[in-house]
């Protein structure tokens, strides 16, 4: 029932939200001054409280490439029933390392990444992974497991072709390694030059973060009959069985929750006061945040099994179709891990952890990035994304061209 629940209480709070959107249109013929933009505002912050399933628009028309702004056309490479294969096309001449960004499955679109994408554009032929909305995929497509999503990785890089390269961001570290691991040692044409892994849980036992034991802290089987529920049938994913998107959102927010009210408060006296720039930043920031998507699942218990309680890559018993995974058969792609030394989601060693597992590599195919000044988003995302940890980035796979 938990998301009939949910459901039941949008249905509810969407006539307010509409009523709010009236009376801010209006409130000038009633109220004027100070109390006029005061009453504004309220209605907006009304208007605001909800929650969006669909993925919101990556907004990237152009980017700076040497000295002159260059158009970007996105387009889809692949479409699949559980994710699409997107390019960020550049209109220029000149051949560019070829990237595929892995974007995480864990409650939010893949346009969380957009300013990893804006920065890596300005070297880099980008392609993401857009990961679908549970909900919005028929039964008749079948299940999304983490073998699935390797597969989807693989299928991804062969549909880039030969010469690649892949960045993964947190939660799909693990399935990045495995896919590299496993397409190793198949030989196979398409494996990529080089592999970055950003703030991953490659071995989550590493400086257990709040997110970590609470997935070590309850049985399998409380998650699933806690955590998962079934899809309205009035999605098209009517009666499959999914892990929420409202409730990764919830525990993202309840980790926070102090700095998010603030933030919130922030907002109205922003708004109140007419000073559209500053509320303009929150608002773009939020739009993203309450922006959710719903996972198999299967895809969310596997995880919660394979890759936190059971650390299976990192103790040696990963499997892929009924195979052993094997990241010391990793021996031409080159390796670059990045942690962020306040991250509270993915602490310090826990992405590291992937140079021990890929014993194979010579040293000068392995190189590790701390940033101690920043947090988990800060990694990807942000200032010191740009100007300290993308150089590092950008070297790696020039060095492997």
């Amino acid at each position: 029932m938990l998301y009939q629940a949910y459901q039941f209480q949008e249905d509810l709070f969407a006539p307010m939200r509409d009523w709010a959107r009236r009376l801010e249109m209006f409130s000038s013929s009633f109220w004027s001054g100070d109390l006029s933009r005061y009453f504004e505002a309220a209605m907006e912050m009304i208007s605001r409280f909800q929650l969006t399933h669909e993925r919101p628009d990556f907004a990237i028309t152009s980017v700076t490439i040497g000295n002159r702004d260059v158009p970007i056309t996105l387009e889809t490479a692949l479409d699949l029933p559980f994710g699409k294969l997107l390019h960020f096309s550049a209109d220029v001449d000149t051949r560019r390392p070829r990237v595929l960004v892995i974007a995480p499955l864990s409650g939010h679109f893949s346009t969380l990444l957009r300013g990893t994408v804006q920065t890596l554009l300005r070297d880099h032929d980008i392609y993401i992974t857009d990961w679908a909305n549970a909900r919005d995929v028929p039964l008749f497509a079948g299940r999304f497991g983490m073998d699935d999503y390797v597969d989807y990785i693989i299928r991804f890089l062969e549909e880039i072709g030969p010469g690649g390269h892949i960045l993964a961001v947190c939660q799909p570290c693990v399935q990045a390694l495995v896919a590299v691991a496993v397409m190793s040692e198949a030989r196979h044409p398409a494996t990529p030059r080089t592999m970055t892994l950003m703030a991953g849980p490659v071995d989550p036992r590493e400086s257990p973060t709040k997110v970590n034991e609470l997935a070590v802290s309850k049985s399998l089987a409380w998650f699933e009959n806690s955590l998962i529920s079934c899809v309205p049938l009035r999605f098209a994913g009517g009666g499959r069985r999914v892990y929420p998107g409202v409730v990764q959102l919830s525990a993202f927010m309840s980790m926070n929750m102090e700095r998010h009210q603030t933030a919130h408060h922030k907002l109205f006296e922003h708004l109140a006061k007419g000073e559209t720039a500053e509320a303009g930043k929150i608002k773009t920031f939020y739009n993203e945040y309450f922006a959710v998507l719903d996972l198999t699942e299967e895809f969310y218990l596997e995880t919660i099994d394979r890759v936190f309680q059971k650390a299976e890559l990192a103790m040696g018993e990963y499997t892929h179709r009924g195979r052993k995974v094997d990241p010391g058969l990793i021996r031409n792609t080159a390796l670059l891990t990045v942690e962020g030394g306040r991250d509270d989601i993915c602490a310090l060693g826990q992405t590291s952890a992937a140079h021990d597992l890929c014993r194979s590599l010579r040293p000068h195919l392995k190189r590790h990035h701390l940033q101690a000044n920043v947090g988990h988003y800060g990694v990807f995302n942000g200032r010191r994304w740009e100007k300290e940890i993308y150089p590092v980035v950008r070297n790696m796979i020039l060095a492997m061209e």
